[in-house]
């Protein structure tokens, strides 16, 4: 692809404009920058003459940004950052390569972070960077090589690679339990239920599946699984909770099972990324060994 010169003005004429244009000063910005305010007033006129667009209005000893240099200002920004950052891993991390990937909270901190010192160990060139994403977003947006996904493989403009299926118990803490004494789907409509956001049908699910004819409207809601088992633990309710995500706590007695009835999820985890980065030499390691941490978290 061949771009035109004059649609890419040199870094220092674009920092330039960057921080005048966040300051709204030249002096502020020459301050910041270590020049001559006239020697910033010039790098701005030099990119408004190259763009062919007037960015700034200058009204005496004032200066605010046109309409344009707003839009303009806003996409630099993000345009110098992806820059800094990218500069910033090749010195942290010259041999290798670095996967930006979007993980789901609970998830990420219960099942991923605990095993990554084993991906680390065999691929040490590779740098791992995290955000947490509860819902599906625009990879052309955001800068993410790939995310691990809860639902259908159907994220528009991607590829997906099934990871695991998800089973879901009813937990509660021991002495919840002891109180109430369950014995059947039916007693669980009749205490206060923890709800999770992610699967607002989770409850009406599990009682439809058990044969219970029960509005599983009641209780409180969470946007995450951590918050939910801490609430059950604690004795606030009846959690239906993923068992894989809440194995310590079942090991450990801290939760327990209000019934031995599970939930199979209708739908499932996956590894999602953008298609035109698939070939990606860290993303194409990672997506092989998540794959066999999950099917060995399945067997």
């Amino acid at each position: 692809m061949t771009v035109s010169r004059r649609y890419l003005p040199s870094t220092s004429l674009l920092l330039a404009f960057e921080v005048a244009a966040r300051r709204l000063s030249f002096t502020r910005a020459a301050q910041e920058l270590n020049l001559t305010q006239s020697a910033v007033s010039r790098q701005i006129s030099a990119l408004e003459a190259q763009l062919g667009v007037r960015l700034f209005v200058r009204e005496r000893q004032r200066v605010r940004l046109t309409q344009a240099g707003t839009r303009y200002a806003e996409e630099i920004r993000g345009a110098l950052a992806r820059i800094t950052g990218a500069s910033m891993m090749l010195e942290v991390n010259p041999h290798g390569g670095t996967l930006n990937l979007a993980v789901l909270p609970t998830l990420g901190s219960r099942w991923l972070a605990p095993r990554l010192a084993g991906f680390l160990d065999a691929h040490p060139g590779i740098t791992l960077n995290f955000s947490t994403r509860l819902r599906p977003f625009d990879f052309a947006l955001e800068q993410f090589d790939a995310a691990i996904h809860f639902g259908q493989p159907n994220w528009p403009d991607t590829e997906s690679r099934f990871l695991m299926n998800e089973t879901m118990v009813p937990a509660c803490s021991p002495g919840f339990l002891a109180h109430h004494g369950f014995s059947s789907p039916a007693d669980l409509g009749e205490v206060q239920l923890i709800h999770v956001s992610s699967r607002p049908d989770a409850w009406a699910r599990w009682f439809s599946c058990h044969g219970a004819e029960t509005e599983a409207h009641s209780g409180m809601m969470f946007d995450q699984f951590a918050t939910a088992a801490q609430a059950a633990k604690h004795g606030t309710g009846v959690a239906l909770l993923p068992q894989f995500l809440i194995e310590n706590e079942l090991e450990s007695g801290e939760l327990v099972p209000a019934l031995d009835l599970p939930l199979k999820s209708e739908d499932a985890y996956y590894l999602a990324w953008p298609k035109e980065g698939a070939s990606h030499p860290p993303l194409i390691a990672f997506r092989d060994w998540i794959t066999r941490a999950a099917r060995e978290q399945q067997t």
